[in-house]
Protein backbone atom coordinates (compact mmCIF):
# COMPACT_ATOMS: atom_id res chain seq x y z
CA UNK A 1 0.00 0.00 0.00
CA UNK A 2 2.72 2.51 0.91
CA UNK A 3 4.56 1.69 -2.56
CA UNK A 4 1.19 2.71 -4.12
CA UNK A 5 0.96 5.80 -2.29
CA UNK A 6 4.38 7.05 -3.07
CA UNK A 7 3.49 6.45 -6.53
CA UNK A 8 0.43 8.37 -6.62
CA UNK A 9 2.22 11.17 -5.07
CA UNK A 10 4.90 11.10 -7.24
CA UNK A 11 2.50 11.11 -10.10
CA UNK A 12 0.62 14.24 -8.47
CA UNK A 13 3.28 16.45 -7.65
CA UNK A 14 4.61 15.78 -11.58
CA UNK A 15 1.16 16.74 -12.74
CA UNK A 16 0.96 19.49 -10.53
CA UNK A 17 4.66 20.72 -12.15
CA UNK A 18 2.48 20.62 -15.60
CA UNK A 19 0.10 22.74 -14.34
CA UNK A 20 -2.93 20.16 -14.41
CA UNK A 21 -5.96 20.96 -12.27
CA UNK A 22 -7.97 19.29 -9.96
CA UNK A 23 -10.44 18.30 -12.45
CA UNK A 24 -8.28 16.88 -15.34
CA UNK A 25 -6.59 14.77 -12.23
CA UNK A 26 -9.93 13.37 -11.33
CA UNK A 27 -10.46 12.56 -14.14
CA UNK A 28 -7.33 10.88 -15.41
CA UNK A 29 -7.06 9.03 -11.74
CA UNK A 30 -10.76 7.21 -13.26
CA UNK A 31 -12.59 9.08 -10.33
CA UNK A 32 -16.11 10.00 -10.25
CA UNK A 33 -17.54 11.55 -7.73
CA UNK A 34 -20.53 11.01 -5.64
CA UNK A 35 -23.79 12.43 -5.83
CA UNK A 36 -23.42 14.49 -2.70
CA UNK A 37 -24.40 13.22 0.68
CA UNK A 38 -27.83 14.83 2.28
CA UNK A 39 -27.07 16.29 5.56
CA UNK A 40 -28.34 13.33 8.17
CA UNK A 41 -29.91 16.43 10.59
CA UNK A 42 -30.42 19.70 11.02
CA UNK A 43 -27.43 21.32 9.35
CA UNK A 44 -26.14 21.96 5.64
CA UNK A 45 -23.11 20.21 3.86
CA UNK A 46 -21.48 23.36 3.37
CA UNK A 47 -20.84 27.20 4.48
CA UNK A 48 -18.86 29.72 2.64
CA UNK A 49 -17.60 32.73 4.52
CA UNK A 50 -15.94 34.92 2.68
CA UNK A 51 -13.22 32.89 0.19
CA UNK A 52 -13.19 29.39 2.80
CA UNK A 53 -15.57 26.88 2.48
CA UNK A 54 -16.55 25.03 5.53
CA UNK A 55 -17.16 21.52 4.99
CA UNK A 56 -19.83 19.68 7.53
CA UNK A 57 -18.40 16.30 8.97
CA UNK A 58 -19.21 13.96 6.09
CA UNK A 59 -18.61 10.04 6.40
CA UNK A 60 -17.38 7.17 4.30
CA UNK A 61 -19.98 6.81 1.69
CA UNK A 62 -20.04 3.84 -0.84
CA UNK A 63 -20.80 3.47 -4.22
CA UNK A 64 -24.50 1.89 -3.16
CA UNK A 65 -24.74 5.14 -1.20
CA UNK A 66 -24.28 2.99 2.35
CA UNK A 67 -21.73 4.11 4.77
CA UNK A 68 -19.37 2.02 5.77
CA UNK A 69 -19.75 1.52 9.46
CA UNK A 70 -17.49 -0.82 12.28
CA UNK A 71 -14.84 0.64 14.89
CA UNK A 72 -11.36 0.34 13.94
CA UNK A 73 -9.77 -2.21 15.75
CA UNK A 74 -12.25 -4.21 16.13
CA UNK A 75 -14.46 -4.61 12.68
CA UNK A 76 -12.00 -2.93 10.76
CA UNK A 77 -8.44 -3.31 10.00
CA UNK A 78 -6.12 -0.05 9.82
CA UNK A 79 -5.98 -0.48 5.87
CA UNK A 80 -9.89 -0.82 5.92
CA UNK A 81 -10.20 2.34 8.05
CA UNK A 82 -7.85 3.78 5.98
CA UNK A 83 -10.18 3.14 3.00
CA UNK A 84 -13.36 5.13 5.00
CA UNK A 85 -10.86 7.77 5.22
CA UNK A 86 -10.60 7.95 1.29
CA UNK A 87 -14.21 7.26 0.99
CA UNK A 88 -14.92 10.48 3.16
CA UNK A 89 -12.74 12.36 0.94
CA UNK A 90 -14.55 11.24 -2.20
CA UNK A 91 -17.69 12.52 -0.36
CA UNK A 92 -16.19 15.97 0.77
CA UNK A 93 -14.95 17.08 -2.40
CA UNK A 94 -18.56 15.77 -4.04
CA UNK A 95 -19.86 18.49 -1.55
CA UNK A 96 -17.29 21.11 -2.26
CA UNK A 97 -17.41 20.60 -6.22
CA UNK A 98 -21.44 21.46 -5.79
CA UNK A 99 -20.97 24.30 -3.48
CA UNK A 100 -18.34 26.29 -5.38
CA UNK A 101 -18.99 24.65 -9.29
CA UNK A 102 -15.25 23.91 -9.89
CA UNK A 103 -12.63 22.35 -7.84
CA UNK A 104 -10.06 23.86 -9.72
CA UNK A 105 -11.60 27.11 -7.42
CA UNK A 106 -9.07 25.54 -4.65
CA UNK A 107 -6.47 27.26 -3.83
CA UNK A 108 -5.50 25.45 -0.66
CA UNK A 109 -6.90 23.01 1.61
CA UNK A 110 -6.20 24.19 4.27
CA UNK A 111 -7.69 22.12 7.93
CA UNK A 112 -9.28 18.34 8.23
CA UNK A 113 -10.22 17.72 11.00
CA UNK A 114 -10.46 13.82 11.19
CA UNK A 115 -12.25 11.31 13.36
CA UNK A 116 -12.20 7.67 13.87
CA UNK A 117 -14.25 5.04 15.70
CA UNK A 118 -12.71 3.21 17.16
CA UNK A 119 -11.62 0.89 20.19
CA UNK A 120 -10.42 2.13 23.56
CA UNK A 121 -6.59 1.17 22.83
CA UNK A 122 -6.15 2.29 19.24
CA UNK A 123 -3.58 4.62 18.89
CA UNK A 124 -3.53 4.59 14.94
CA UNK A 125 -5.68 7.31 14.21
CA UNK A 126 -3.14 9.12 11.81
CA UNK A 127 -2.89 6.38 9.75
CA UNK A 128 -6.05 6.01 9.15
CA UNK A 129 -6.77 9.77 8.11
CA UNK A 130 -4.14 9.75 6.38
CA UNK A 131 -6.58 8.11 3.31
CA UNK A 132 -8.45 11.38 3.05
CA UNK A 133 -4.99 13.37 3.40
CA UNK A 134 -3.31 11.12 0.79
CA UNK A 135 -6.42 12.00 -1.75
CA UNK A 136 -6.19 15.55 -1.41
CA UNK A 137 -2.83 15.55 -2.08
CA UNK A 138 -3.41 12.97 -5.34
CA UNK A 139 -6.06 15.69 -6.54
CA UNK A 140 -4.44 18.82 -5.42
CA UNK A 141 -0.94 18.55 -5.28
CA UNK A 142 1.17 19.51 -2.31
CA UNK A 143 1.22 22.93 -2.34
CA UNK A 144 -2.32 23.28 -2.26
CA UNK A 145 -3.31 19.66 -1.07
CA UNK A 146 -1.24 20.23 2.11
CA UNK A 147 -3.32 21.10 4.96
CA UNK A 148 -2.68 21.24 8.99
CA UNK A 149 -4.90 18.11 10.36
CA UNK A 150 -6.20 16.88 13.43
CA UNK A 151 -6.74 13.17 14.18
CA UNK A 152 -9.03 11.54 16.87
CA UNK A 153 -10.32 8.56 18.29
CA UNK A 154 -14.19 8.22 19.05
CA UNK A 155 -15.99 6.22 21.56
CA UNK A 156 -18.72 6.07 18.85
CA UNK A 157 -19.86 8.11 15.31
CA UNK A 158 -23.35 8.74 14.16
CA UNK A 159 -24.92 5.62 12.93
CA UNK A 160 -21.74 3.69 13.70
CA UNK A 161 -19.41 5.50 10.56
CA UNK A 162 -16.01 4.16 10.92
CA UNK A 163 -14.46 7.65 10.48
CA UNK A 164 -15.97 11.55 10.18
CA UNK A 165 -14.10 14.15 8.49
CA UNK A 166 -14.29 17.93 8.17
CA UNK A 167 -12.12 20.53 6.66
CA UNK A 168 -12.06 24.12 5.63
CA UNK A 169 -10.66 25.29 2.45
CA UNK A 170 -10.22 28.01 0.89
CA UNK A 171 -11.54 29.07 -2.37
CA UNK A 172 -10.56 31.83 -5.26
CA UNK A 173 -13.22 34.96 -4.99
Amino acid sequence: MRTLLLVGLLAACALSAQGQGAEARLEEMGITLPEPPAPVANYVRSVRSGNLIFLAGHGPLQADGTYLTGKVGRDLSVEEGYEAARLTGLALLASLRAEIGDLDKVVRIVKVNGMVNAIEDFTEQPNVINGCSDLFVEVFGPAIGRHARTAVGMSSLPIGIAVEIEAVVEVED
